[in-house]
């Protein structure tokens, strides 16, 4: 299968340290652009020459068994760097930012118990039929705006009938998990506005839930049958004796489902439907198999490769640690180092993953890194799985799904990473104009 041709034009060393020797704002400004709109180049000059990139402000780590080994050690290399501004956000501690404690193995495995694994087939399902829904509204406009249109309505409607969490409305649960997951995951800066709405959205999202608690208690002591849900499995599970999972617990553990997914979920599908239509030949093979999920599937997976949603993931050095040690790129880090390993370009490391730029089906998941690794590989993927590649499949079974040239067609995003608007066009060319 063929590769899409990635200019690599390098050059970043030499004009990152130019300017750092005249201005360290301006090289660190650089970088950040760089990360934004010219990230895969900047990773492969980074995996070949300076693998383990130290900044006055951060260190990027690159190559494959290096990201490995930040994913993989959560005591040296925590969830510090972001798990404060989700607590702050949720005015409770979170699991997921209490690396490697008795609330994080315990809250964990409680949530992966509600999130059974045998849902993958009715949420599928579910998904599918959601897209079928959007995707028969759109059609007579001959265009979708697959973002709002599609992706996200999906997720959330998952949100609402799978997890339990309907939100006041749609929209407004979707403005509460990117204004959390917005400060959590991309304001690296410390941006005071943007830490102000995560924490007015969070504390309205806790509000909602524990509403919802209330409710789905109320009709459990009135003896009426709650619904198959994750939230209704909680409030309904026999835990054991000193389990400690209080109310408190439950909503903030609860919150944690939509913050998980209503944003990941589409970015994934974005960057998936994206690098398929960019490759007219593996876009013909997997239409061409898209009546069978089983040979559809690796398409996705595949094309994510190319463009994970999560291109970069911070963590906290909490102590000196030798990174790579008995290798020539072996690199002191120092403790309180920012740390942005980067699976992005892990993925496309040769030493480990074979031809990376060709797109090849049947790689190994181990060499599929978007859903994280080690202590913090996604809690959900069981669901998110088959939510993201339905909702691609139902997507392309639709005649004439295609790129449209810019701007209408050109992804736009806000803080750099969130999709915001992706136009595609659908069925005869031509129909896209307008109603």
């Amino acid at each position: 299968m063929g590769a899409v041709e990635q200019a690599t034009t390098g050059g970043h060393l030499e004009r990152y340290d130019e300017a750092l020797a005249r201005d360290p704002m301006s090289a660190f400004g650089l970088v950040r652009e760089w990360m934004r709109t010219d990230w895969r180049s900047l990773f492969a000059e980074l995996r070949e020459r300076r693998p383990v990139f130290v900044t006055p402000a951060f260190t990027v780590v690159t190559r494959y068994a290096d990201v490995i080994e930040v994913l993989s050690h959560e005591e040296v290399f925590s969830v510090r760097a972001f798990g404060p501004r989700l607590d702050a956000a949720l005015g409770a501690p979170f699991m997921l930012g209490r690396d490697a404690t008795p609330m994080n193995w315990r809250e964990k495995g409680l949530m992966r118990l509600m999130l059974d694994p045998r849902d993958a087939a009715d949420v599928r399902e579910l998904a599918g039929g959601l897209a079928d829904e959007l995707l028969d509204a759109a059609w007579p406009d001959g265009r979708v705006e697959a973002v709002h249109g599609l992706f996200r309505p999906v997720a959330l409607g998952v949100c609402a009938r799978y997890f339990g969490v309907p939100g006041p409305d749609p929209r407004t649960l979707g403005r509460w998990t990117r204004a959390v997951v917005a400060d959590g995951f991309a304001n690296f800066l410390g941006d005071p506005e943007i830490q102000a709405a995560s924490v007015r959205a969070g504390a309205e999202l806790v509000g909602h839930l524990r509403d919802r608690l209330a409710e789905l208690r109320a009709r459990l002591r009135a003896g009426h049958e709650l619904p198959d849900d994750v939230f209704a499995r909680l409030v309904q599970s026999s835990l054991p004796a000193g389990a400690d999972v209080t109310d408190d617990r439950i909503v903030v553990n609860m919150a944690g489902l939509p913050l998980g997914f209503v944003e990941s979920a589409p970015g994934a599908m974005v960057e998936a439907v994206e690098q398929l239509l960019l490759r007219p030949e593996v876009l013909a093979e997997a239409t061409a198999v898209a009546r069978d999920p089983e040979r559809f599937d690796p398409y996705v997976w595949e094309a994510l490769r190319f463009s994970p949603f999560f291109k970069l993931l911070p963590r906290l050095c909490e102590r000196d640690h030798v990174l790579a040690a008995g290798t020539p790129r072996s690199t002191l880090i120092p403790a309180g180092t920012f740390v942005l390993a980067a699976p992005a370009s892990a993925m496309f490391d040769a030493a480990v993953v074979p031809e990376p730029e060709e797109f090849r089906l049947g790689r190994p998941r181990h060499h599929q890194l978007f859903f994280g690794s080690g202590h913090h590989a996604c809690l959900g993927v069981h669901v998110a799985v088959p939510v993201i590649a339905e909702t691609v499949r139902r997507l392309l079974l639709r005649p004439g799904v295609r790129l449209l040239p810019p701007p209408a067609g050109r992804v736009e995003r806000t803080l750099g990473i969130f999709p915001d608007t992706f136009v595609l066009g659908l069925g005869a060319e031509g129909r896209e104009g307008g109603r």
